[in-house]
């Protein structure tokens, strides 16, 4: 049995969730309650991990950090969406990491910023908005004559992408169905796999108390 500790609104974490669920794992759900501070704490980091963040991935009383490594283990133990010859595994992760470093990494700040966080400069937020169109840009015209990021067929590197496409656009602030056909169409042809679920309806802990 897998167990995930993770909470909703991450989408490093969902990364991980939904390649369980797509790829018919059994696991279950440990919540991390970011919000107030878990991640953030001397035991978290003592006994969860040391980086303090989430995802963490449980089996055998092994744990494994950080979405793309855990992706990579799962698609080696499973065999599912694992990239085909040592070519296309070069280029799932040069897919990867243009995910952790741009297309993920200034989505996930800016929706941060902008709905979770208070008070947050506005010369900031167009900064980040415009490095995540940046991004978006590069993955709209890839993927606008081929309907997964490697091609033919879905891999990790989808699945990496995925992570935070699926909150709604008065979240993120941004709307792909308007801006960036191809990405929807990517996002849509996501959605009709087996096992898909929406971030929210797959991991605990939305919606977040009022305060």
């Amino acid at each position: 049995m897998y167990r995930l500790h993770c909470f909703a609104q991450s989408g490093n974490c969902y990364k991980v969730a939904l390649m369980l669920n797509l790829s018919g794992i059994t696991w279950e759900p440990v919540f991390v309650d970011y919000f107030n501070g878990e991640t953030r704490s001397v035991p978290y980091r003592a006994k969860i991990n040391e980086m303090g963040e989430a995802p963490v991935l449980e089996k055998g009383g092994e744990r494994h950090t950080q979405s793309g490594i855990i992706l990579h283990r799962l698609a080696r133990e499973s065999g599912h969406f694992a990239p085909q010859g040592d070519r296309q595994e070069e280029d799932c992760w040069r897919w990867i990491l243009f995910d952790n470093h741009k297309f993920t990494s200034y989505l996930a700040t800016y929706r941060f910023l902008r709905t979770f966080a208070k008070g947050t400069d506005p010369g900031v937020l167009a900064f980040l908005k415009a490095r995540a169109e940046a991004a978006f840009t590069v993955a709209d015209k890839h993927l606008a004559d081929r309907p997964f990021m490697l091609g033919a067929r879905p891999t990790i590197a989808d699945i990496s992408m995925a992570g935070y496409v699926y909150f709604s656009p008065d979240e993120t602030g941004f709307d792909f169905a308007t801006a960036y056909p191809a990405i929807e169409a990517w996002r849509n042809r996501l959605k009709e796999l087996p096992g898909w679920r929406h971030p929210y309806d797959l991991m605990p802990g939305h919606p977040l108390p009022r305060t």
